[in-house]
């Protein structure tokens, strides 16, 4: 069970707490062990939006592996106490990562993890226009700019408001991986984002930023079973509709065929082991495939110039493969051999 800590400051915006605290909660309704508490210095917490809150003043017994985060507050309630946090709660902040437990914040949270001595010769990011400010006071911290959120040794910090959501996403994802993370972001209706800071966010994550449910159930299968034979006839009938139909709607949301979707799986996980010093053999066949033959041709294809990851559709597209489907002409086949047969003639069949 991972204990999240959210330290209420006053003046703390409802959202920069209300996000992460979604992700968590949800993890947990879906049966990842979260259990969340809130922590301040006075019972009563004054917020940015006038909803004011109530917290604990006692805080819980903290392992390493739970985490503490701090929202951010209203920077220009300053000088009405807004972001105060004493010495010895910093030092609280600084002590649970000593002893191996992860901090976070969330816009000008960040100034918290500075002020404890938590950004000093770390990389981190706060909200756009605080940046200059938090760079200013924390010349030791390299702040990194247009990015989502910043990992460096257990303090991760993330830029404005709503990019709390894209940092506890990312933590769920770490803990209990990328579907999980994914798994969570379709209850919350939330168009996953790709984090500035990493060079590659996961395919599993990256190909969910769409609305339809048609394609969100096939992928969860996939995502479960993408080392497996899948049958494109039974990944239609989960998600209740014809194969020419899924097929479609998994392009217009996506930009890929199922079969490339679980190509791509089963490269990223070739890789990841080949990184993990695994030969490509044994890493083909960890991933699902018969041999290095195909997996040398998929990683090649993927390196060639133009030859890259398809960059996922745009919302108007995804929106667009949830409209209820109409009689039309048969669509052209799509070129390349990996184009998933009509029939029952399984997702990973290589020539």
């Amino acid at each position: 069970m991972t204990r999240v800590v959210f330290l209420l400051v006053p003046g703390l915006h409802l959202l920069d707490l209300a996000g992460p605290a979604q992700v968590f909660s949800t993890a947990a309704d879906l049966g990842h062990g979260y259990r969340l508490a809130y922590v301040a210095e006075r019972e009563d917490v004054p917020t940015a939006q006038g909803l004011p809150l109530h917290a604990a003043t006692a805080w819980p017994e903290l392992s390493a592996d739970d985490l503490v985060l701090v929202p951010g507050w209203r920077t220009s309630l300053a000088a009405r106490g807004a972001g105060f946090l004493s010495a010895p709660v910093l030092g609280r902040l600084a002590a649970h990562h000593a002893a191996g437990g992860t901090v976070a914040s969330v816009c000008s949270g960040a100034y918290a993890l500075g002020r404890a001595g938590l950004l000093d010769g770390r990389r981190c990011t706060t909200h756009h226009e605080l940046q200059d400010e938090l760079a200013r006071r924390h010349p030791r911290a390299t702040v990194e700019r247009d990015v989502l959120y910043v990992v460096d040794e257990r303090v991760v910090t993330s830029a404005g408001i709503a990019s709390g959501i894209d940092l506890a996403l990312h933590l769920v994802a770490v803990r209990h991986g990328p579907a999980a993370a994914a798994r969570v972001a379709r209850s919350m209706v939330v168009h996953t984002r790709r984090n500035g800071d990493e060079r590659q966010s996961s395919a599993m994550l990256r190909y969910r930023a769409h609305l339809s449910d048609v394609v969100h159930r096939a992928q969860d299968v996939i995502d479960a079973r993408f080392t497996e034979p899948l049958p494109l006839a039974e990944l239609a009938a989960t998600a209740g509709v014809s194969e020419r139909t899924l097929t479609r709607r998994f392009g217009a949301a996506t930009g890929l065929t199922p079969l490339r979707y679980q190509q791509r799986l089963r490269v990223e996980r070739a890789e990841h082991l080949i990184g993990r010093g695994a030969t490509v053999e044994a890493a083909a066949r960890a991933a699902g495939f018969q041999d290095a033959r195909m997996l040398r041709r998929l990683r090649g294809r993927e390196a060639a110039p133009g030859g890259s990851a398809a960059v996922p559709r745009a919302p108007a597209a995804a929106a667009a493969a949830t409209a209820p489907s109409t009689p039309s002409a048969p669509t052209a086949p799509a070129a390349g051999p990996e184009r998933p047969p009509h029939g029952r003639r399984p997702l990973h069949a290589q020539r």
